[in-house]
């Protein structure tokens, strides 16, 4: 088998980015709700609440602090790596070494790379 191209790499390292991007976005949601349900118990007296429920959620609101951090170093990453494929699929391009499919996944790679990047810019 023959090695990955250097297209081929920077494709997946695009792809990979994008997917943790939607991991923590999954994360950020999941722990706001448990944060509201927490908050919710606490305000009405939950009788089903630890001794500790105020530590708990203190934890709770650090942990999401912590994913929230994560969004702008993560999406700087996909910035270099979008333009790094953006290279690579010009290179590919002016020398003929790439299969159409290979070209096909990088610009794709590319376009949901940057349509991430775009959101970010706009929020």
């Amino acid at each position: 088998m023959a090695p990955p191209t250097p297209l081929s790499i920077a494709t997946q390292s695009v792809n990979r980015l994008v997917r943790e991007e939607a991991y923590y976005h999954k994360e950020q949601a999941n722990q706001e709700k448990r944060i509201k349900k927490l908050q919710e118990d606490i305000e009405a007296n939950s009788p089903d609440l630890d001794s500790n429920a105020e530590y708990i959620l203190k934890q709770e609101r650090t942990a999401l602090e912590e994913t929230k951090a994560v969004f702008g170093p993560l999406q700087q990453r996909i910035a270099d790596a979008v333009q790094k494929l953006e290279e690579q699929l010009a290179i590919s391009e002016s020398d003929g070494t790439a299969s159409e499919e290979e070209l096909k996944k990088a610009r794709e790679a590319i376009e949901s790379g940057q349509k991430l990047v775009e959101e970010a810019g706009a929020q």
